[in-house]
């Protein structure tokens, strides 16, 4: 069974790079264009990682971080925060929100698959 992986981005281009990437990868791949949506997903189905841009509507990364930290059914989620805030200040509290990584905006599609993997637990490809 492959592992599912939920994108909540709300950029169109991001959204099609990264899905294809994940895919292209072999994961289970959801996607969703705000906060609530993420949240509503996860509570559907767990994913084993998401990919969370901090600027989403209705709630934001950080929010949604918060929430999936706060839920004891939901910590083996990986969170991944990919995003254009890459202040000290912002990623600090990405990470003391609970989040795995913090990926800025441009990335590296190479550095951000062996990302995921690693936390995944699957080795480099």
């Amino acid at each position: 069974m492959s592992q599912r992986v939920l994108i909540a981005d709300d950029e169109p281009n991001i959204v099609v790079s990264l899905e294809f990437l994940m895919k292209r990868e072999g994961f289970d791949v959801q996607v969703v264009a705000d906060g609530e949506a993420a949240l509503q997903a996860i509570a559907a189905r767990v994913p084993d990682l998401v990919l969370l841009d901090i600027m989403l509507p209705k709630k934001d990364g950080f929010e949604v971080c918060q929430r999936i930290r706060a839920n004891p059914q939901w910590q083996a989620v990986k969170v991944v925060m990919l995003t254009a805030k890459g202040r000290d200040t912002e990623v600090s509290k990405g990470l003391a929100l609970g989040a795995d990584a913090y990926v800025t905006k441009p990335f590296s599609t190479k550095d951000l698959v062996a990302q995921v993997r690693q936390l995944l637990g699957l080795g480099t490809a």
